[in-house]
């Protein structure tokens, strides 16, 4: 069972930026693929990112240019860089990872507020 652990999250301006981190318990590179959802209140969850084993990213529209994921693999880290953020971006921002099935983190806040 792979176990998931997100920090970076808080309180950011608009306009301003925040690196989520998601430290998976084994190597990510025997992972099918690792990735982003976010859930925000009165909303359904939304999937935002991934990166698969090759490298290969994908990102919701509306945060395409704006977000970027990475990883680490010495680290047994994936990355959110979250710039421009804006207010829809508040919620609640879970890691999640595939190999054969899915396993999910715990989940971190963010909140874009003046």
């Amino acid at each position: 069972q792979v176990q998931l652990v997100e920090s970076g999250g808080g309180l950011v301006q608009p306009g301003g930026s925040l690196r989520l981190s998601c430290a998976a318990s084994e190597s990510i590179f025997g992972l099918d693929a690792v990735g982003w959802y976010r859930h925000a209140p009165g909303k359904p969850r939304e999937w935002v990112a991934t990166i698969t084993t090759g490298g290969t990213t994908n990102y919701l529209e509306p945060v395409k240019g704006r977000f970027t994921i990475s990883r680490d693999f010495a680290k047994n880290t994936v990355y959110l860089q979250m710039n421009s953020l804006k207010r829809e971006d508040t919620a609640v921002y879970v890691c999640y990872a595939e190999r054969a099935t899915r396993y999910w983190g715990q989940g971190t806040q963010v909140t874009v507020s003046s």
